[in-house]
């Protein structure tokens, strides 16, 4: 297509449009016409071409002006004008468009921005009772701040940054590698386009240096092992003055010598005697709320029968309420019987009549069975 339509035009763009504008405008016809979104179209690949010819003029704040003045005249006769191919034309923003369709392989993107402090990682334990209660306490992390003498920026202070002379303050540079120009970081900048002319003394030039620091930490009720808090711009800063990280404090909990936690469930054995797990009766457990907690025992309870005390267990995190308190009974056989004692189990056994326990009646029954369908 002819190259003498109004570059404007062709861009779609009002003659006072703004870089912005220009460049918003630039990359969605680009994409629209792009070659590898329509092979084998002749007229998209033309009005590609034409599209990175106007824009390649109008980005360039004196071919701009130029052109507002002569028009196409001021780049014939060996002006310096030309389409997107030609050796006028600016790689990086045909990279970004390459970027956008096909992936950052393809190179071209934008200065770097600069970079966002490392997250750190802090291993806090607590007993279960802080866990049930919450604490707040106080902890001591290693962390690179912001240098102080130079308020981050790595410059001495009184001196400030140049541009790189690499890269001309582009943060980027190109290689020719084939048929494609490839962009990369400034080796000497890293991207900032920027150098320092005197580098601070106290951290040499990174604009940050490690300190220990003390910080609270407030745990709140009902945390479990894994819970993550986080602190918001405590982690490592920034370099040259970037925003700082985070810190996450990892919640493990210690084992406990009488409760068992499952989510918001705690869980106990408590062993009973057998004349309580035969008559019945109550029992009182003090709970980590501080509380006791009665547990009614039924009569004829066996060893293994959990009970539920319910909302005696963890704290809901972040939430209402509380989980439940499971017992599970274990009966205990007695060991150290007086002679009174014994006489009286003896009585009792002799009294037995076989239906005081009929789990065990009704297993030497099917086991009488068995051994009869063996033997016939």
């Amino acid at each position: 297509m002819s190259t003498d339509i109004d570059y404007y035009e062709l861009l779609e763009v009002e003659r006072t449009a703004d870089e912005k504008v220009l460049k918003t405008a630039y990359r969605r016809l680009a994409m629209q016409y792009h070659p590898d979104r329509n092979p084998g179209d002749s007229e998209a690949e033309a009005r590609f071409k034409a599209i990175n010819e106007a824009y390649d003029c109008l980005k360039d704040p004196q071919k701009r002006a130029a052109y507002d003045r002569f028009g196409h005249a001021a780049f014939q006769q060996g002006g310096s004008g030309g389409y997107g191919g030609g050796p006028g034309a600016d790689f990086g923003d045909l990279g970004d468009i390459f970027e956008t369709i096909f992936g950052s392989s393809f190179g071209g993107g934008a200065r770097q921005r600069p970079r966002r402090g490392a997250d750190l990682r802090y291993d806090l334990q607590v007993t279960l009772e802080e866990a049930f209660h919450g604490k707040d306490t106080e902890i001591e992390v290693e962390v690179s701040v912001s240098c102080e003498p130079c308020d981050g920026t790595g410059a001495e202070p009184g001196t400030g940054r140049r541009t790189c002379n690499l890269c001309g303050g582009r943060g980027k540079v190109r290689a020719q590698q084939g048929l494609f120009v490839i962009e990369r970081p400034c080796p000497t900048c890293h991207g900032s386009g920027q150098v320092i002319e005197s580098p601070c003394k106290h951290c040499r030039g990174e604009g940050r240096t490690d300190r220990l620091q003390r910080l609270e930490v407030a745990v709140p009720p009902g945390v479990d092992n894994g819970t993550r808090i986080r602190l918001s711009g405590r982690g490592e800063a920034g370099p040259n003055g970037a925003p700082p990280g985070d810190l996450y404090i990892f919640v493990h909990v210690a084992r406990h010598p009488v409760f068992e936690r499952e989510g918001t469930t705690l869980f106990t054995r408590m062993p009973i005697s057998f004349t309580t797990a035969a008559l019945g009766g109550c029992v009182s457990i003090p709970g980590l709320d501080g509380e006791n907690h009665s547990i009614d025992i039924p009569a004829g309870i066996q060893s293994g029968k959990q009970l539920r005390k319910r909302g005696a267990g963890m704290p809901v995190l972040q939430g209402r309420g509380r989980g439940d308190l499971v017992v599970e009974v274990q009966v205990e056989t007695p060991t150290r019987l007086s002679v009174r004692q014994k006489e009286l189990l003896r009585e009792f056994q002799e009294t037995e009549t076989g239906e005081e326990c009929p789990e065990s009646a009704g297993f030497f029954d099917r086991l009488k069975n068995a051994w009869n369908d063996l033997t016939e």
